[in-house]
């Protein structure tokens, strides 16, 4: 028995489900606060110390000292997924969660006295932040910096030896009123008052949902297997409650009795039960921008999925297996649905499925966006070219070397299970090549034709995807300026790139599934890249492919190859000797009518403000190159605005040495009005009369010493005594601008410059 037990009794696990009330209580007056200053931390799989804050469960939970982001651990981690691996604060305790909050004998003296959370905001407001711009060498910023999580009966001993890391870590002080309210709440044992209920009409709409999502006939109970297998990561939502978000899961009950959630490490694993119900769970989690995606359940989504999955006729004769060979290759399990369908349902909202694996399990880290370009745009190919009769017959007959690397699980044997995928992998390209000759010279040459124009309505047929070093966003339109790289992606792509990074995708997995799925990103990447390349004409294909693929590797250079001797007939009337320039413009033609406007110049600016905000995407590389990712820029009478810094790279070719590959003569900026990314590096305030000094001083930075006395004079530094205010009303802007994206922002970036 230690001397905590002794003296204030065992610790008695506090649960979420027990009826606390009080003056002060997290829904009624916490929550807001705690999601402006602790959830911009402590959110995600890589909150700190495990500690997610966007739930009152999940505050209950506590922390743990186990990395879920261990790209080096030999065995995969238990699985510590809110809401799914376990169901009450007593359970994640033997999962070795400790709690943040006092859970010993009750008082307010011992609630402050024994509460990890109080103990560490106390510390802050005892030990404020040195009073200078940047941090010393006290503070440990580093992303994969070793971790110190404190348990009650260990905070003393924290405290004495790092007074400096109270929290916020490494941010200035709550407020002294912001402070005395979560001191009272915590005092008060931190009751949870009572939940937001769900309102009466949505109530109506879930049960029309999931009477949709449960049919019982094989040709529904197929559909819907498929759609969740899609859908899981989705924050599904009802026009008349768009604040209040669902996720679809699969249960052992059905529509009408209480959910008993089926966990499993991917979507597609064993449910363990004879019949699964798909149903419409509550998510109470707080939005934070780095996992949000959200996606419209309406009448005219549900009616556009009958039209597709169940209007047409073909015949189910059996459910497929859940064996990991077939559960994780969706054209064998789904082979029954027509091909348009599935395609149509992934192109209907293609910024949400190229969105899963930027914003889902892959939120963080190389595993899957090192492998990717800084900068690139996306368009598709047309749903008549992937539904025809030789294209299903083609899939079918190549079924086998569309196998996935997610049926290995964690394996032990990387480099001989890459060997197999390689192998695979080439004698696919080499019957694709052979197909794609025929069908280019008999029925589907290439033309313009090809690309989805998204119906002319939907927007989602052309997409930008930035990438921010260890994280990504994907943004509607092509912005920024012409990349070095496009992709276009059709039906089989688009699918494997799901099953790969996103139902595939174990996070908890161990070094060699990650790594084995990054070393298959690889083919997937090539794959859209030279489709792109095969619309240009034939004699300037190997300059362009070498041009971004500079000293490929052995493996890179047999695959090119494959492509490069790809007989496909273009039936494009280039005018110019700038090819890849001119298909961009001859794409953006094509697509004029849906591509959302990318101006964020109107009439009522002044000419000098306009001319300000046009030089700021022409930055110089020798300028940006001493930027961040991302920069947020506030301009009061404007809005927000995103400095985006795309970096150059030789090649994509390894998992490593990305800095000896790195181009900064060739980097770029992309300025972009609204937030971009969830991971902001820095902040910068500049009054719009201030615009052409400001920008002369952007312009004119040649060293990291011009960056600093350019932060100097405009940045808001994590050290900042406005970092809070600035902190608010960057959000409600945020909000403002940018309703349906809107999410808690992530901190965990931050520079220190």
């Amino acid at each position: 028995m230690s001397d905590l037990d002794r003296r204030y009794g065992r610790s008695l696990a506090h649960e979420a489900n027990v009826d606390t009330d009080g003056k002060l209580t997290y829904y009624h007056q916490v929550r807001p606060l705690l999601e402006q200053r602790c959830v911009v931390c402590h959110g995600c799989y890589d909150a700190p110390c495990q500690l997610k804050l966007e739930s009152y469960e999940s505050f209950l939970r506590g922390a743990s000292a186990e990395k879920v982001y261990n790209g080096s651990r030999l065995l995969g981690a238990t699985l510590t997924r809110m809401f799914e691996d376990a169901q009450t604060t007593a359970q994640w305790r033997e999962k070795g969660f400790y709690p943040v909050i006092n859970e010993r004998k009750q008082s307010a003296e011992n609630n402050l006295q024994l509460g990890v959370m109080a103990q560490l905001l106390q510390l802050k407001q005892a030990h404020p932040l040195p009073a200078q711009p940047l941090l010393g060498d006290a503070f440990d910023l580093s992303l994969n910096r070793n971790q110190y999580c404190p348990r009650d009966d260990q905070i003393a001993d924290y405290q004495q030896k790092k007074p400096l890391w109270g929290m916020p870590y490494g941010l200035p002080a709550l407020a002294a009123q912001e402070h005395q309210l979560i001191m009272d709440w915590l005092a008060a044992g931190a009751p949870a008052g009572k939940a937001p209920q769900i309102p009466a009409q949505v109530q109506a709409l879930i049960q029309q949902w999931e009477d949709f999502f449960n049919g019982d006939d094989l040709k529904s109970r197929l559909v819907s297997r498929y759609l969740y297998e899609h859908l899981f990561l989705a924050q599904l939502y009802f026009e008349n409650a768009p604040d209040i978000y669902f996720r679809l899961v699969r249960s052992s009950t059905p529509p009408g009795q209480p959910i008993q959630r089926i966990s499993r490490a991917r979507p597609f694993d064993d449910p363990g039960v004879e019949h699964v119900y798909y149903r419409l769970w509550r998510d109470p989690s707080s939005v934070v921008a780095k996992t949000h995606m959200p996606y419209l359940l309406n009448a005219s989504r549900m009616a556009q999925w009958h039209q597709w999955f169940i209007a047409p006729q073909y015949e189910v004769k059996a459910l497929p297996s859940y064996e990991p060979g077939q559960a994780s290759n969706p054209f064998t399990s789904f082979a029954a649905i027509p091909i348009e369908a599935r395609y149509r349902f992934l192109l209907s909202e293609a910024q949400f499925t190229i969105m899963n694996f930027i914003k889902g399990p892959v939120c963080r880290g190389q595993v899957a966006l090192n492998v990717i370009q800084d900068h690139f745009w996306v368009f598709f190919l047309d749903p008549k070219t992937q539904s025809t009769q030789f294209q299903e017959q083609f899939l079918e007959k190549n079924v086998s070397s569309l196998q996935l690397p997610a049926e290995e699980g964690n394996t032990f044997r990387p480099l001989t299970n890459w060997l197999k995928y390689s192998s695979m992998q080439e004698e696919y390209l080499r019957q694709k090549a052979t197909y794609m000759a025929e069908v280019t010279k008999t029925s589907i040459p290439v033309t313009l034709d090809v690309i989805w124009d998204g119906d002319g309505s939907n927007p989602n047929a052309a997409l930008t995807i930035f990438r921010h070093s260890d994280s990504a966003s994907v943004h509607k339109g092509l912005l920024g300026g012409p990349p070095k790289t496009a992709w276009i992606i059709g039906y089989p792509l688009l699918e494997r790139i799901h099953y790969l990074l996103v139902a595939g995708f174990d996070v908890y997995g161990n070094v060699s599934h990650q790594l084995l799925t990054r070393l298959y990103m690889d083919f997937l990447r090539m794959e859209g890249e030279m489709t792109f390349i095969s619309m240009l004409p034939t004699e300037v294909r190997r300059d362009e492919i070498y041009s971004w693929y500079i000293e490929p590797t052995g493996e890179q250079r047999k695959l090119l190859d494959i492509y490069l001797q790809q007989d496909m007939h273009v039936a494009i009337d280039y005018q110019t000797g700038e090819h890849k320039r001119e298909l961009y413009g001859l794409l953006q033609q094509r697509l004029q009518k849906v591509l959302p406007s990318t101006s964020f110049f109107d009439n009522k600016l002044k000419s000098s403000t306009v001319a300000s905000l046009i030089r700021m995407q022409h930055l110089r590389s020798s300028s940006v190159q001493w930027l961040p990712e991302i920069t947020l820029l506030e301009i009061p009478t404007l809005g927000v605005y995103s400095l985006l810094h795309n970096r150059n790279f030789s090649n994509l070719s390894s998992l490593f040495g990305e800095e000896q590959r790195h181009r900064p003569h060739l980097d770029s900026v992309s300025f972009l009005a609204g937030v971009a990314g969830s991971y902001p590096n820095s902040f910068l305030r500049v009054e719009e009369t201030d615009l052409p000094g400001f920008v002369s001083q952007l312009e004119a930075i040649s060293s990291e010493e011009d960056y600093r006395r350019l932060l100097d004079k405009y940045g808001v530094r994590r050290t900042s005594a406005d970092f809070w205010r600035f902190s608010d009303r960057l959000h409600e802007r945020y909000r403002q601008q940018q309703p349906e994206e809107y999410g808690l922002l992530d901190y965990n970036r931050l520079e220190n410059r």
